[in-house]
């Protein structure tokens, strides 16, 4: 005859206790109204998961049997019954019928060893160890007392699991052992666990109170000896304060400037060093003092210099680079950053951005690079007031506090990439930085003095024209074609075959590809103006050929049909592929 099994969460009951139990659930009412009209036998066991279980697997397959002694039916609808349990058994043929758990059981057997000296040893041993851990854990151990003094060894076991919330799986590894001294050991074992993890935790207690102990006791001499350095006229924040005065004053800045940052050094003098207002004034001096107010590339321009260097990093546009040559020119005659902004058009990919990169290296100049993608603040160009928490300068004067010059080249990449939102329109503050007229005097919140930016060479990039009127009328807009096939191929000959080679570690020596070859790939493997795609296939077949030699690049003739063979895995995965005016996907 099957026993009724009811599910308990996290509850391993040991056998020859009296056991009351509070229950709540439809289901779980239901199994012990069942179980009292038929015997009035049930097994209690433990389950897996938090829910009701709702079949076999998310029982324990041991529990404990008992008998149903009484049950008081509630006005709510809920239970309170009292089991005595009387053995443990395993569970076999669990069957679910409305929600209701019934199996088959074999009892354990369990030798009664508890009279022996060595479990009483055992079980003395198990109660000082948590005693000796009591006041850590706040464990009632007059309960554990009063349970060895007038309790069998079963009420001991229950009440050390119940009190020390041991695992569920460790439970019931010892529900299932089949004597008394086998249960303790294992319960043994898991106190002396506890006992050294407390051990543990302890000791990282104590090193955490020594730490802040050792924090106060520093920060006490600390005040100290400020006290005293005052007494003896040595006080090292006056020091500090005094030094950074002298910097303020044998610094370039300009005489607003230097006015402005004496007044905000006076007032920080007047503050407290632990004060927020106190820090917030040494960071904003500190950026004024970094700032390069009189710091300058003086490399004298030589044309011909700045022509070699263009001719060798640029392939083709030849009337872009006399463009450029030409504005080189003047400003080597004028010895200022005279006529317009230039602004390089074109796609993608066709060298716009390098180009500012070439010109700074022609002109001796540092060069620093702000992308405008995106960009819909008017703080990120003017920065934030210092008054708001994590105040900044704007890009403009972190690219020259980054370049350490005030006359670099800076490039404002993508400026057809530009919005606007409620926060400001960054196009006006972009419309002054390019004014010759008024960058002489642009003003950035943070810093709230005027800074000279006319010494700065300005480059902007777009991929089309769609920006406003204002803007174009501020640059002389330089368009860059495509580039045509011989083109392409010159570029792949003289740069990009030598970068693939560089990015996957092959020696330019080893790679044997002809015109025809490139033509092949650009014909067939890339749409586009510019030659970024170009340089992603070369770079493929060099990693596809890598792969296919074990990683080591030997001698290799890259022809069309080689080509074709390792970039066909790669575009049947998904990636374009141009035939002729078509495109396969």
């Amino acid at each position: 005859m099957k026993e009724y099994i009811l599910p308990f969460r996290d509850l391993v009951v040991n056998p020859g206790l009296t056991v009351p139990i509070y229950i709540d659930n439809p289901l779980s009412v239901s199994c012990i109204e069942a179980a009292s009209k038929n015997g009035g036998r049930i097994v209690l066991v433990a389950q897996h998961c938090w829910g009701y279980p709702a079949n076999e697997v998310d029982i324990y397959k041991v529990g404990t049997i008992g008998e149903i002694a009484q049950v008081l039916r509630m006005p709510d609808g809920s239970l309170h019954a009292i089991v005595r349990t009387t053995s443990a058994v395993r569970l076999s043929g669990i069957v679910v019928e409305n929600g209701i758990f019934m199996g088959d059981i074999t009892p354990i057997e369990i030798l009664d060893d508890s009279e022996f000296d060595q479990t009483i040893a055992l079980r003395d041993k198990i109660a000082n160890n948590i005693q000796s851990m009591s006041t850590a854990r706040k464990l009632k151990i007059d309960k554990l007392r009063t349970v060895i003094q007038s309790y069998p060894l079963p009420a001991f076991v229950d009440t050390v699991v119940q009190m020390l919330d041991i695992d569920t799986d460790v439970a019931i590894n010892i529900l299932c052992a089949t004597t008394w001294r086998e249960k303790l050991i294992i319960l043994l074992e898991q106190v002396n666990l506890m006992a050294e993890t407390m051990k543990i935790e302890d000791s990282i207690n104590r090193r955490i109170n020594q730490q802040m102990e050792k924090g106060r006791r520093e920060a006490i001499l600390q005040e100290k000896m400020r006290a005293i350095q005052v007494e003896m006229g040595e006080n090292t924040e006056e020091m500090d304060a005094e030094n950074l005065r002298e910097r303020i004053e044998k610094s370039h800045m300009s005489a607003d400037a230097k006015e402005k940052a004496l007044s905000e050094w006076r007032r920080m003098r007047t503050l407290s060093p632990m004060s927020n207002e106190g820090g917030l004034l040494k960071a904003y001096l500190d950026e004024m003092l970094s700032m390069p107010w009189n710091k300058y590339d003086k490399q004298p321009i030589d044309i011909q210099a700045a022509r070699a260097i263009l001719d060798s990093e640029h392939s083709g546009m030849d009337a872009v680079k006399e463009r450029i040559l030409e504005h080189i020119a003047v400003m080597k005659k004028t010895g200022k950053n005279s006529g317009s902004i230039l602004c390089f058009v074109g796609a993608p990919g066709v060298g716009k951005t390098s180009l500012g990169k070439s010109i700074a290296a022609a002109l001796g100049r540092k060069y620093q690079r702000i992308s405008l993608g995106g960009i819909s603040d008017e703080a990120h160009f003017r920065g934030h007031r210092k008054t708001y928490i994590g105040a900044q300068t704007g890009r403009i004067m972190d690219a020259l506090k980054r370049s350490k010059s005030n006359n670099p080249v800076i490039v404002l990449d993508e400026i057809d990439k530009m919005t606007r939102d409620f926060r400001g329109d960054p196009e006006s503050a972009l419309l002054e930085i390019l004014d010759p007229e008024q960058n002489k005097n642009f003003r950035d919140h943070y810093l709230e003095v005027d800074f000279d930016l006319s010494n700065v060479l300005f480059i902007a990039t777009a991929n089309s024209l769609n920006f406003s009127n204002a803007l174009k009328d501020r640059m002389e807009i330089i368009e860059i074609p495509g580039y045509s096939m011989d083109e392409k191929v010159r570029i792949a000959r003289e740069h990009l075959i030598k970068r693939a080679a560089n990015d996957t570690g092959w020696a330019v020596e080893n790679i044997t590809i002809s015109d025809d070859a490139i033509r092949h790939i650009i014909q067939n493997y890339t749409s586009e103006e510019g030659v970024r795609q170009l340089q992603r296939e070369l770079t493929a077949i060099l990693r596809r050929e890598l792969l296919k030699n074990d990683g080591n690049d030997k001698p290799t003739d890259f022809t069309p049909n080689k080509i074709d063979d390792l970039l066909s895995l790669q575009h049947s995965a998904g990636f374009s592929k141009k035939i002729g005016f078509g495109v396969r996907l």
